[in-house]
């Protein structure tokens, strides 16, 4: 028995290594044909490799198990009991399919899926490091990924549009929102080291957008030659020199007639307060100035001087530098009325009050978008770095693509306004004929729905790496979506029709042979991330909002917890209890629930998050003052809606909380538990509701 396990390995093994080279990710993708020995071609695949195995799928899950599984993945939210009890009507052939369709429609499937797309982009609405400064129109990005995954935005517009949206297409608000995901680096805005500030920043940009859309360790080649993978350290600042020039915006929102509108009112405003504000500026100067020069002088000379260079007439890198030193001064001489004292002070506060007058009379300000740009037709030269390092620069080299992929040079088309460099590597990364793109994309889905992917290294997809266990798989699948248009809901629908991924996770049939499930001979359970766990309590407790979109909310945070002067609470409560995707992301304080449960910082990008189980999670879970609150509106709703009679209490819990009803066990558990916790008073109720929001059964899928 013994040596046919031992057998049964040593082919498992063999199954996953395989032919594939080394440096498979780089080739070509092949055109594997679909084998015959499933109706469904993912099926197909798998069952070749379980059955050289001698392995099978397990049976499959039973509707109630499916339906929970397939809403959590889909839309990250429990299925509501009226969902389950249809579903369980319908016996239909395609009950199912159905089911998937309209999950597939809901507005929370955008919701759900941009969670993963945003640690992977290091989204955050702050800038992180000491300060991290708020940035106001960060959320506008969210809520474009959002829109993207819900209206079917093909994956190569999605690309291009993130990369040079302003180029691709300026007169779109949506293409320039899509440009924040250049904005998200980390940044330390009032460092003194510009020049190195600025390639930090470039550094970022380059490594995350290889790590993003490509799943290749690009970082790697910053200081030398890649260790493993065919990427030069030249391969790297070619790369880099596509975001050169990049030049961070605030682009308005609106209209041609709506910026006429604004323009004239705002002169005839400032037509009316001329007098009133040159008087006030008079009594401001002096404070303004000297913060102004006390900002400047923290620079060095060569810095400093760039302010004195008209805009226009300074160099692509002097205006990239002398905006960071602008910023930066300008922020110190923003007035504060505490500066002035005595009679000056009187005077201020009197013209105040009569600019106060005119408020009315003065334009609301246009909506703004977080964007990104170029510093003009000509970027700044760019260089190999030696050892990475700023300050010694190696030769000038030109954009360019990785050469062990494509030796062509980049063709560039300049606008108008930009470089056009960002459009050269948009197309590219998103074309048919790169090798990396559209499997990384499929293999992300894959790994959300399943729990690992094909590639268990979603970021890299290099020789460190892990290599695919289905190869062919992989590059059906990709061919696939590159196929049919680069449309992402299909690859999800493909995945969640298979046979495995409907089969049940309560089986060990394989676990000698293949004890990570790679060859997927069940289906793999998984544990709900933490901005899902609490929509999921928020839900079966009758008090989520559903309200989609728009600036961030802030939850109450845990009492022992010393909340900052930035987080501040929502004052409505239904605002608090919006959808955990639209929680403020602070990058000096994560909201502590998706902290627990291990949800990334966001100062990085984030392929997979690490399932870990910890004695913290399970003592909020039990003692946390909001998940008490929770367990309280979950107890309301449950006698509202059933009534007094206990059994019925019961049966509502668990098709809320669990879509099923309790077996004749668990039943009389549950009348046992009320009986030692007050019988029916509602301290037993609550008790038990609670008891379940900590169920294993609640907090992971089977």
């Amino acid at each position: 028995m013994r040596f046919a396990v031992f057998v049964l390995m040593i082919a498992s093994s063999v199954l996953f290594a395989g032919d594939v080279p080394d440096d498979w990710a780089y080739h070509p993708m092949s055109q594997p044909v679909v084998p015959k020995d499933a109706k469904h071609p993912i099926d197909a695949f798998l069952l070749q490799k379980l059955t050289k195995a001698q392995l099978k799928y397990s049976p499959p899950a039973s509707k109630t198990e499916l339906l929970r599984r397939v809403s959590f993945d889909l839309t990250g939210l429990p299925p509501t009991p009226e969902e389950c009890q249809a579903f369980e009507k319908d016996q239909s052939s395609s009950a199912y399919e159905k089911v998937v369709d309209r999950l597939l429609a809901s507005p929370h499937f955008g919701e759900r899926t941009a969670i993963w797309w945003l640690d992977l982009v290091r989204f955050a609405e702050t800038d992180g490091f000491n300060a991290d400064a708020h940035r106001p129109n960060a959320w506008r990005y969210r809520d474009y990924v959002i829109a993207s995954f819900n209206s079917d935005l093909p994956y190569d517009r999605f690309i291009r549009e993130q990369l040079a949206g302003d180029e691709v297409n300026p007169r779109t608000d949506s293409a320039m929102i899509a440009t924040g995901f250049l904005r998200h680096f980390p940044d330390e805005h009032n460092a003194v080291n510009l020049e190195q500030r600025r390639q930090e920043i470039l550094n970022d940009i380059t490594d995350t957008t290889a790590a993003t859309f490509l799943g290749i360790t690009l970082g790697c080649a910053k200081c030398h030659d890649h260790k493993t993978d065919p990427i030069a350290q030249d391969d790297y600042y070619r790369m880099q020199a596509f975001f050169a020039g990049v030049w961070a915006i605030d682009h308005p929102i609106w209209t041609n007639e709506q910026k006429a509108t604004y323009t004239n009112k705002l002169k005839e405003w400032e037509q009316r307060t001329a007098e009133i504000r040159r008087k006030m500026d008079e009594l401001e100067a002096p404070s303004r100035d000297q913060a102004g020069r006390k900002q400047r002088s923290r620079f060095d000379d060569d810095y400093a001087k760039l302010l004195d260079i008209p805009f226009k007439q300074r160099t692509p890198i002097q205006k990239q530098l002398g905006e960071m030193i602008d910023r930066q001064v300008q922020t110190a001489r923003k007035f504060n009325p505490s500066q002035l004292k005595g009679e000056a002070k009187a005077k201020w506060d009197m013209l105040a009050k009569e600019l106060a007058k005119h408020a009315k009379e003065k334009p609301t300000e246009p909506q703004m978008i977080m964007a990104m740009t170029d510093v003009g037709v000509t970027a700044p030269e760019h260089h190999l770095l030696r050892r990475g390092n700023w300050q010694k620069p190696g030769h000038e080299v030109d954009p360019g693509y990785i050469t062990s992929i494509d030796r062509n040079p980049a063709e560039l088309k300049p606008t108008s306004q930009t470089t056009g460099r960002r459009t050269a590597l948009a197309n590219w990364i998103a074309s048919p004929m790169n090798p990396l793109t559209a499997r990384v994309m499929v293999n992300r889905i894959w790994q959300q729905l399943f729990g690992e992917g094909l590639v268990a290294t979603g970021s890299d997809f290099g020789l460190t790496g892990e290599k695919p266990s289905h190869p062919e798989l992989l590059d059906w699948l990709a061919n696939d979506f590159v196929s049919d248009g680069w449309r992402i809901k299909r690859i999800y629908k493909q995945l969640v029709t298979s046979t495995a991924y409907r089969q049940t996770s309560r089986s060990d049939q394989g676990v000698e042979v293949d004890p990570d499930n790679r060859l997927l001979w069940r289906s793999p359970r998984k544990r709900i991330d933490g901005e899902t766990l609490r929509d999921a309590m928020l839900a079966i407790a009758g008090t989520l909002n559903r309200t989609a979109g728009g600036p961030s909310v802030f939850p109450p945070l845990p009492a022992e917890l010393k909340a900052p002067a930035s987080w501040k609470v929502s004052s409505k409560v239904e605002d608090q209890n919006r959808k955990s995707i639209y929680v403020y992301v602070k990058r000096n304080l994560r909201y502590p629930l998706f902290t627990l449960f291990d949800a990334p910082d966001r100062n990085e990008t984030c392929p997979r998050r690490f399932v870990t189980t910890t004695a913290p999670q399970s003592l909020m879970l039990v003692n946390d003052t909001i998940i008490l609150e929770i367990a309280q509106s979950f107890a309301g709703r449950i006698r509202k809606e059933a009534g007094e009679d206990l059994a019925k209490q019961h049966e509502r819990i668990y098709q809320l909380a669990l879509a099923r009803t309790p077996n004749e066990l668990e039943a009389k558990a549950l009348l046992n538990f009320r009986k030692q916790h007050g019988g029916s008073s509602e301290e037993s109720l609550f008790d038990l509701c609670h008891a379940v929001l900590n169920l294993n059964e609640f907090v992971y899928i089977d």
